[in-house]
Parts: C-alpha cells; sequence; structure tokens
C-alpha cells in the first residue's frame, strides 16, 4: 500500500467515525506530527544553540543524573 491508498482508507475510516473524541484524539495526533516537523526551524538562532550544546554535552557524558541535582538541590524543594 502506498502513501495515496493509505490516505484514502484513512478518509473513508474517518468519514465513519461519530465519537467527538475519537475525531479529537485524531487531529491531536495529526497537529503534533505537523507541529514536530515546523517547531525547530521556529525557535531562536540562540535557542537551536543552546539546544545542540546540551545535546553534545550528554553525548560526551557531560551531564548530571537526575539523583544528583535532585540531592544537590534538594535544601529548595
Amino acid at each position: 500500500m502506498d502513501a495515496i491508498e493509505l490516505k484514502s482508507d484513512l478518509h473513508k475510516l474517518i468519514d465513519k467515525v461519530n465519537d467527538m473524541s475519537i475525531l479529537n484524539a485524531i487531529k491531536i495526533i495529526l497537529n503534533k506530527q505537523t507541529l514536530e516537523a515546523d517547531f525547530w526551524e521556529e525557535l531562536p538562532l540562540s535557542i537551536q544553540e543552546s539546544i545542540n550544546t546540551g545535546i553534545m554535552q550528554a553525548e560526551n557524558g557531560e551531564m548530571k543524573s537526575h539523583e544528583e541535582v535532585m540531592q544537590k538541590y534538594k535544601k529548595w524543594h
């Protein structure tokens, strides 16, 4: 089955659904997929750089576990 056939099948299935909670769930899923595709480009360059820096630090092992952070800052909790 190619993408066109799959889309056609989905349209037919959705047309048969009358339950608003199911339709809203489908809408949320489809909107989430669309937003994720465009999200990165909408971030300011400084935020993209910060995220990339964090990813590189994590890949290099330059991170603390959740437990370590919680232990250090538990006095403010």
